[in-house]
């Protein structure tokens, strides 16, 4: 599964991979990953994702059409 969201939002708020790889404590190809769906995006990285861009974990799974 591709997260859109994930990518889409953070390319809205202008932010590198690296910045977000960093504030996850990941590596940035790790990072990478989460968004292509490569590898699974544990829970923890999405609450810490919902909670950064002001989102819900809905939202960045594509299950809910709107942010907050």
């Amino acid at each position: 599964m591709v997260y859109e969201n994930i990518r889409n939002l953070r390319e809205e708020h202008d932010k590198k991979q690296q910045e977000l790889a960093d504030f996850l404590h990941v590596k940035q190809t790790t990072y990478s990953k989460y968004e292509l769906g490569k590898i699974n995006i544990p829970i923890e990285v999405f609450i810490a994702l919902a909670d950064y861009y002001d989102v819900t974990v809905d939202y960045l799974l594509g299950r809910e059409p709107k942010k907050k």
